[in-house]
């Protein structure tokens, strides 16, 4: 079940909130701790991959599509409970690739997370169209 703003199940689940493409917020709940009793280094992984993804996603056309190549992450702190934002900024972007860099602060103001992350662009598929007929000559 999808709440409001959701993208998917685990933008769903993990209860993320879009201030706009370049902000997402999440209320750090029970169910995201790990068992060492801290925020689970998973949930903010997925935080910065979601709010990389939806900066990129807003400067591309609709012939486009995008995808995560890699993404660096450095936990530098961590939290039990509170709120967290993402803020993603595009530092370079042309046809085929994308770099990126985001920060994960507490809403205490402590900084949690900087990220480095690097997206493919490609061509939309169209639709009707087969990617295994087209490798294997158009048969």
């Amino acid at each position: 079940m999808r709440g409001p703003g959701a993208l998917d199940g685990v933008t769903a689940f993990l209860g993320l909130r879009w201030e706009n493409p370049e902000s997402v917020r999440l209320e750090i709940r029970p169910e995201l701790i790990n068992a060492g009793g801290l925020l689970s280094g998973v949930v903010t992984y997925a935080l910065v991959d979601y709010c990389m993804g939806s900066t990129l996603w807003a400067q591309t056309s609709e012939e486009e599509r995008i995808a995560t190549i890699s993404i660096s992450i450095n936990y530098i702190q961590t939290a039990t409970e509170g709120e967290i934002v993402c803020r993603t900024v595009l530092d370079r972007r042309n046809r085929t690739t994308a770099v990126l860099r985001s920060d994960v602060h507490h809403e205490d103001g402590r900084l949690l997370v900087t990220a480095i992350g690097s997206y493919t662009i490609f061509p939309a598929r169209r639709p009707g169209s087969d990617p295994a007929r087209t490798r294997a000559g158009g048969r």
